[in-house]
C-alpha cells in the first residue's frame, strides 16, 4: 500500500533519518519506536507529505485516504461538540454525488464489454460498500458511540468547542479521524490526553478496526494489545520486527546477543590467523599457507554489530526525611472552584511509605486534590490535613507553565539550589541527559520530553519525604518510564501519583482512590483488577444504551450474575483494607528487620571508623519502631 524507499532527512551535516525502506501494508498495525528525538513524527509528516525528504520518496496510492492525528494540532471553534463531530461525514456527501454520477453514466452506456465500463462497475461496487460500512447506523449514533468512549458526557454534546480544553479539543479531532474510517489511520501519541477509561475503549476500537495503522505511543501495554509489528528508529536507521512491542524487545536482545557472539569469535579467528601469517610470513616452507590464509582474510565479510544509542537517565531519589504516621488526611472534604463543585464528601488518608494512585476520568479532581495536598488550594468544607513533618516535591502536569521559559536548563536548578548541592547541579543535569550545550538551551526551545525531565531533575535539589506526581511520564519515551519507575519503586518515602499509564501504575502503587461522577472511592487492589470492574461496569452501560431490549436484558443478567458471585466471594471493605494494612506492616516490618540485622553485624565487630553509640542509638529506634508494627500487626490480625 506504502512503500518507503531510500528515505533520508538531514539538517546540515546532521542526518536524522539515513536511507530507510519499508513498506506498509494493508493489514499492518505498527508500533512505530525509539528514543525521543528519533525521527518518528517525522515519518509520520513524510508519509502525509507535510515534509520533504531530502531524499528518497514514499509512494502511495492516489486514492488512499490518510486519518492523522499530530500532537499539536489547530482547533475548530463556533460549533458545538456533536456539530464539530458530525464534519467526520462531510466526505460521505461527496461519495453518494460520485455515487449518483456512476449510476447515471451506467444508465446511458451500452459499451459493456469495454474496459471503461468495466471501470465504472468496479468504481461502483468500491463506493457502494463504503456506503454500506458507513451507513450501519445513523451518524448520529456512531458520533455519540464514540465521543461517549473518549469520555464525553451527554451534557457535554450541545457545548461549544471553545469551551474545552485543548486536551479534550484533542479527542474531538480523534473522534472525527475514526469516524472518517481513513484507510492509514497515523496517531501520535494518541494517549496523552487520555484517561484510563478511554484509553482502554481506544484500544478496543483500533484491536478489532480493519485498515492499516501506523502508532507513536509510550505506552507499553497499548503498544502490546494494539500492534502486530514493531518498527524501531535507532540513531537513523530502522530494524522492523513483525511482532508486537514485548515480543520485539525479547527478540531485538536475542538478535544483539548472537550479534555480538558471532562478533567476537570472528574476532578471534581474525586475530589467529593475523598471527600465524607474522609467525611465518618469512619462512619458504609455509609461504604457500601464509598467502592462502591472506587471501582468506581479504575476502572475509566482516562482522559489525549495530550501533545502539545506551544512553539512559540514572535516576536515584535522595533518601527521604523521617515524617510522621499520616501524610494526609481529608474528612467529609468538599472541594471546587467558584460556582463548580468538583467532589464531594471524600474520605481520604495517606499513611507513610504508601505509593498511592489518584485515577478516573479527566476533569473528576485529581489534579484538584493534589492542588488541596500541596497547599494551593482551600476546600470549600470539611478537613484537610497534612500531617507531621512532611515535605511534599510537587511535579505539575503543566510543566511548559511552570518552569521559566526564559531560564536555561542551568538557570532552572541553579536560581533555587543551595548549599553542597550547588556543585553538583552538573552531575544531576547529566542524570537526566542534559550534557554539554543543552545546559545553555533556553527552556522555551525544549521538547515535551525534555521539559518533564527538567521538570523531575529539580526533585534532586532536595530531600522531600512525599512526592506528589501529577502525570510525570507524559512525553517520556518507553526506557526513560521504566528508569523513572524503577527509582520510585525503591524511593523510601511516600509517592502519590496521577497516572493513566496503567503498565507504569501495574506493581508501583499499592492503594488507588477512583475519582468518578463527584465521588473519591478508595480502591484496594491490583491496577488490573480495577480495570477489569470498570469494564464490565462500561460495557453494561453501553448495552442500556444502544443494545436492543433483548439484548440488554441479557447483559444485565450477565452483569447481576457476575455480580452475585463476586459478593459472594468478596469480603466487606472494611475486612479489605485490615488485609491492605497487615500486608503493608508486614513490608515494612520486614524492612526494618534487615536494617536492624546489617547494625547487628557491625555491632559484633565493629572497626575503628564505626560509631558505636550511634549505631546503638539507631539499633534501639528501629527496634522501637519494629516492636511497635509488629504490636498492630498481631492485633489487626485478630481482628479477622
Amino acid at each position: 500500500m506504502i512503500s518507503i524507499n531510500g528515505l533520508t532527512v538531514a539538517y546540515g551535516s546532521f542526518t536524522l533519518l539515513d536511507n530507510l525502506n519499508f513498506h506498509i501494508s494493508e493489514r499492518d498495525k505498527i508500533g512505530l519506536v525509539g528514543k525521543n528525538g528519533s525521527g518518528k513524527t517525522t515519518i509520520m509528516k513524510l508519509i502525509n507529505g507535510l515534509q520533504s525528504p531530502t531524499s528518497g520518496s514514499v509512494d502511495k496510492p492516489a486514492d488512499l485516504r490518510i486519518g492523522y492525528l499530530p500532537q499539536i494540532m489547530e482547533h475548530h471553534h463556533g460549533r458545538t461538540v456533536m456539530e464539530e463531530t458530525l464534519t467526520a461525514f462531510d466526505s460521505l456527501a461527496q461519495i453518494e454525488k460520485e455515487l449518483n454520477s456512476v449510476n447515471e453514466q451506467l444508465a446511458e452506456r451500452t459499451d459493456y464489454e469495454s474496459e471503461e465500463y468495466l471501470s465504472l462497475i468496479t468504481r461502483l461496487n468500491d463506493l457502494t460498500d463504503v456506503m454500506t460500512v458507513s451507513q450501519s447506523e445513523p451518524a448520529e449514533v456512531l458520533a455519540q458511540k464514540t465521543l461517549l468512549g473518549l469520555g464525553f458526557r451527554d451534557e457535554d454534546f450541545d457545548r461549544l468547542t471553545d469551551t474545552f480544553s485543548q486536551g479534550w479539543n484533542m479527542r474531538i479531532e480523534l473522534a472525527k479521524i475514526l469516524l472518517s474510517e481513513p484507510d492509514l489511520l497515523m496517531l501520535d501519541e494518541p494517549t496523552n490526553h487520555l484517561d484510563i477509561e478511554s484509553i482502554e475503549w481506544l484500544e478496543d476500537y483500533l484491536r478489532n478496526r480493519k485498515g492499516s495503522l501506523l502508532l507513536v505511543s509510550h505506552d507499553r501495554k497499548f503498544l502490546d494489545n494494539v500492534t502486530n509489528r514493531t518498527v524501531e528508529i535507532m540513531l537513523g536507521h530502522i530494524h522492523d520486527y513483525r511482532v508486537p512491542y514485548s515480543k520485539y524487545l525479547q527478540l531485538r536482545a536475542e538478535r544483539l546477543a548472537q550479534q555480538q557472539a558471532a562478533y567476537e569469535n570472528q574476532h578471534k579467528m581474525i586475530e589467529k590467523t593475523e598471527d600465524f601469517i607474522n609467525r611465518f610470513r618469512y619462512k619458504p616452507t609455509k609461504s604457500n599457507q601464509v598467502q592462502s590464509r591472506i587471501k582468506q582474510l581479504e575476502k572475509l565479510e566482516r562482522i559489525e554489530i549495530d550501533e545502539t544509542d545506551n544512553v539512559t537517565l540514572t535516576v536515584k531519589f535522595p533518601p527521604a526525611p523521617r515524617a510522621g504516621d499520616i501524610i494526609f488526611k481529608a474528612s467529609d472534604l468538599t472541594v471546587g472552584y467558584p460556582g463548580k463543585v468538583v467532589f464531594s464528601d471524600a474520605q481520604v488518608e495517606i499513611r507513610r511509605g504508601e505509593k498511592v494512585a489518584f485515577i478516573g476520568r479527566n476533569g473528576e479532581g485529581k489534579t484538584t486534590l493534589m492542588r488541596v495536598i500541596n497547599g494551593e488550594l482551600e476546600p470549600i468544607s470539611g478537613e484537610a490535613k497534612v500531617g507531621y513533618n512532611v515535605s511534599i516535591g510537587y511535579y505539575a502536569q503543566n510543566q511548559e507553565d511552570v518552569l521559566d521559559r526564559n531560564l536555561t536548563v542551568w538557570e532552572t536548578l541553579d536560581n533555587i539550589a543551595v548549599g553542597d548541592i550547588r556543585g553538583k547541579l552538573r552531575d544531576i543535569l547529566a542524570q537526566f541527559l542534559f550534557r554539554g550545550e543543552d545546559i545553555d538551551k533556553k527552556v522555551s526551545v525544549l521538547s515535551g520530553g525534555e521539559r518533564a525531565r527538567l521538570g523531575m531533575a529539580k526533585f534532586m535539589l532536595q530531600p522531600y519525604n512525599v512526592l506528589a506526581l501529577d502525570e510525570p511520564t507524559n512525553h517520556m519515551d518507553i526506557k526513560s518510564k521504566d528508569i523513572l519507575k524503577q527509582a520510585l519503586k525503591a524511593y523510601d518515602g511516600t509517592l502519590i501519583v496521577v497516572s493513566h499509564d496503567r503498565d507504569f501504575l501495574e506493581g508501583l502503587v499499592d492503594k488507588m482512590y477512583e475519582f468518578r461522577d463527584g465521588r473519591v472511592k478508595e480502591y484496594l487492589g491490583s491496577v488490573s483488577d480495577f480495570l477489569e470492574k470498570r469494564k464490565l461496569d462500561s460495557l453494561q452501560e453501553l448495552e442500556r444504551r444502544f443494545g436492543s431490549s433483548k439484548g440488554t436484558d441479557n447483559q444485565e443478567k450477565k452483569v447481576a450474575a457476575q455480580q452475585s458471585f463476586e459478593q459472594k466471594k468478596s469480603v466487606s471493605k472494611e475486612e479489605r483494607r485490615v488485609r491492605h494494612r497487615i500486608d503493608f506492616l508486614e513490608k515494612e516490618i520486614a524492612g526494618i528487620e534487615e536494617k536492624m540485622a546489617a547494625i547487628e553485624a557491625v555491632l559484633s565487630n565493629p572497626s575503628e571508623k564505626d560509631d558505636v553509640l550511634e549505631l546503638t542509638r539507631s539499633y534501639l529506634e528501629l527496634k522501637r519502631e519494629c516492636e511497635g508494627k509488629t504490636e498492630e500487626w498481631a492485633s489487626l490480625m485478630e481482628s479477622l
